[in-house]
């Protein structure tokens, strides 16, 4: 069975044009801001890292049918039960009916303010020099993966231009199935429309940058 994810669905077409929310517009729901906190608070105990509940979101077979916080709430649920933290008939019920799993720490509510200020950097120590530059060509990976990627589908294959060297940081891709950090140096690859969308794009002169990992791209002769 192949690996479906649908972290590049906004490079498919057929979904219709995109429909700009006001700014600051952060909630549809009063149930949404305690999804977003439960979440946060699960991810602070450390059970798994955000590149995992990024990979849990992304594969969720009605990815396409859930609002924004639906998604995050249900991949919160596959989360904790994988884990056994959270049982089916609780979630039926909305009730505690097991023991509380440990977990390896908790996040007071004084000290929220501060550790969302703080923040998690994924900038890591280089290993060794960077194998593109800044102006070069590359061309992106091509090819299917059995496992979650950042890479998005619709640059597969294409060519873009190095824009920006941003360091050595956590290579998402091995961080979600557990396979540690693996710190690889991260660029910001520029394409033309034409390059992504061909005789499909409608001529804005735009251009589209996606950050990736050192292991998506491949050189140009």
């Amino acid at each position: 069975m192949s690996y479906v994810t649908h972290a590049d669905l906004g490079g498919q077409p057929g979904f219709g044009p995109v429909t700009p929310e006001p700014e600051g517009e952060l909630f549809h729901a009063d149930w949404e801001p305690r999804a977003l906190a439960l979440t946060l608070a699960m991810g602070a105990t450390g059970s798994w890292n955000i590149d995992a509940s990024r990979a849990v979101r992304e594969t969720l077979p009605n990815y396409r049918d859930l609002s924004y916080y639906q998604i995050w709430l249900g991949a919160l649920e596959q989360l904790m039960l994988q884990r056994a933290q959270v049982f089916p008939d609780e979630i039926a019920s909305g009730e505690m009916k097991h023991p509380p799993a440990p977990v390896a720490r908790v996040l007071p509510a004084a000290n929220v303010p501060t550790v969302l200020a703080k923040g998690s950097p994924t900038e890591r120590p280089e290993s060794g020099p960077a194998r593109f530059a800044v102006g070069q060509a590359v061309r992106m990976h091509l090819g299917k993966v059995d496992h979650h990627t950042r890479l998005p589908g619709y640059v597969q294959g294409k060519r873009g231009t190095i824009e920006h060297v941003h360091g050595a940081h956590v290579f998402a891709d091995a961080h979600a199935q557990g396979l540690g950090e693996q710190p690889q140096w991260l660029y910001t690859v520029v394409f033309e429309e034409a390059e992504l969308w061909g005789e499909q794009a409608t001529p804005q002169n735009l251009s589209v940058s996606v950050d990736a990992w050192e292991s998506y791209l491949e050189a140009v002769a």
